[in-house]
């Protein structure tokens, strides 16, 4: 038997009686809440998801202020005014400011009464999935407009580099948050750069996009090597939205030829180097602290070896912030190493590794990551 939760707004215990007496004759199962005043349905609208039986005439209130009230504070519930033989053009107007029915006394048997309770909640129930779609929607073209922030075309046409890329949010549906990177070569060197700004949501994954193009704008613009973090760092403290807001990054510039690499480490986990013969080194390099917590931003660069045939491989935390097993540890940069080896091993490809790494990782932590996700992979060719 169909169920439906009622409540009745109706101040005269006359038709009060009428409305249990129709539905009783019906197939409906109806359990009827019922108040007389507004003031007393008040306490109920906020939770309740069934449907409102609303007379348009109480001692506290009328008309349609009455039923944009009821309209507001029941969100989740379908609304059938009741009018009375005069007042007819009320529930035409109620069903056009957003009621889904409106019934006439005296002229409502329980048939009636019964097929428009059921169909106006049906209605509700399509009318909030239709919302909740179009939400969805939206969110997902705001993130994919974040995401062509977030993960650009990387400018290495004349680099001896081959690159791969991969990013996904942590939670479904979450913002994208503040993680991003870059690759750019230019006058026969290339630049990598992989950051991420603390924290989650339209702010971080706003400034994300900022230090972003910021980086690439420096680069092209032909701002020397070693000065493209201090002039990034004033950048971020004039965008963020918020003072203690920072970004941890790593960047890496290798020379057309050299087979070695230049990185600049700040509060990043080190990159690692992926061999021919599928070994992983954790790149070795001091990192200072984050952007935007810094005094002065000039670093000694350092250098690692970095072989023809090779792959680099750049990432965000998301991967070793997760839990290794059951217990409380953190992958951490040496699990997430271990990890990446067994994937070589077991024979997967480079262009197949992310994914894997993520699949791998989410096994380990016992379900998603709950922070973004970024990498870049260069591999270096002949």
């Amino acid at each position: 038997m169909e169920s439906v939760d009622i409540l009745l707004i109706e101040d005269d215990p006359a038709d009060r009686l009428l409305v249990e007496e129709f539905l009783a004759d019906t197939a409906l199962n109806a359990k009827i809440t019922w108040v007389t005043t507004l003031a007393e349905a008040r306490p109920h609208l906020p939770a309740f998801r069934g449907c409102v039986l609303l007379d348009l005439n109480l001692p506290d209130a009328r008309g349609m202020d009455l039923l944009r009230e009821v309209l507001t504070a029941a969100e989740s519930a379908a609304v059938v005014v009741l009018t009375g033989l005069d007042d007819e053009h009320e529930g035409i107007a109620a069903v056009a400011a957003g009621a889904q029915d409106y019934l006439v006394k005296g002229q409502v048997d329980g048939s009636l009464l019964a097929r428009s309770l059921r169909y106006s909640v049906e209605r509700q129930r399509a009318d909030e999935n239709a919302r909740q779609l179009r939400e969805a929607e939206l969110h997902a073209r705001e993130n994919m407009r974040l995401e062509r922030g977030l993960l650009p075309q990387l400018l290495l046409d004349e680099s001896l580099l081959v690159p791969r890329s991969f990013y996904r949010p942590g939670r479904k549906r979450a913002l994208v948050g503040g993680d991003f990177f870059d690759a750019v070569e230019r006058e026969g060197t290339t630049h990598l750069i992989v950051g991420d700004v603390s924290g989650h949501g339209p702010d971080e994954a706003a400034l994300g996009v900022n230090l972003r193009i910021a980086w690439r704008a420096l680069v092209m613009g032909g701002v020397a090597e070693e000065r493209l973090l201090s002039a990034l760092e004033k950048i971020l403290v004039s965008e963020r939205a918020q003072d203690e807001m920072y970004a941890t990054l790593c960047q890496v510039s290798i020379d057309r030829g050299a087979e070695e690499a230049r990185i600049r480490l700040f509060g990043h986990p080190p990159p690692l180097v992926l061999s021919p013969d599928r070994r992983v080194i954790e790149v070795d390099a001091e990192p200072r602290p984050p952007l935007g917590m810094l005094f002065d931003v000039e670093a000694t660069v350092e250098s690692f070896p970095f072989p023809r045939g090779a792959t680099l491989m750049l990432y965000t935390d998301g991967l070793v912030d997760a839990y290794d097993g059951n217990g409380s540890d953190r992958l951490g940069v040496t699990g997430l190493s271990r990890i990446v080896e067994g994937v070589l091993a077991s024979g997967t490809s480079i262009a197949q590794l992310p994914e894997r790494l993520v699949d791998e990782a989410e096994q380990h932590n016992g379900g998603p990551l709950q922070d973004d996700v970024a990498m870049l992979l260069v591999t270096y060719g002949e």
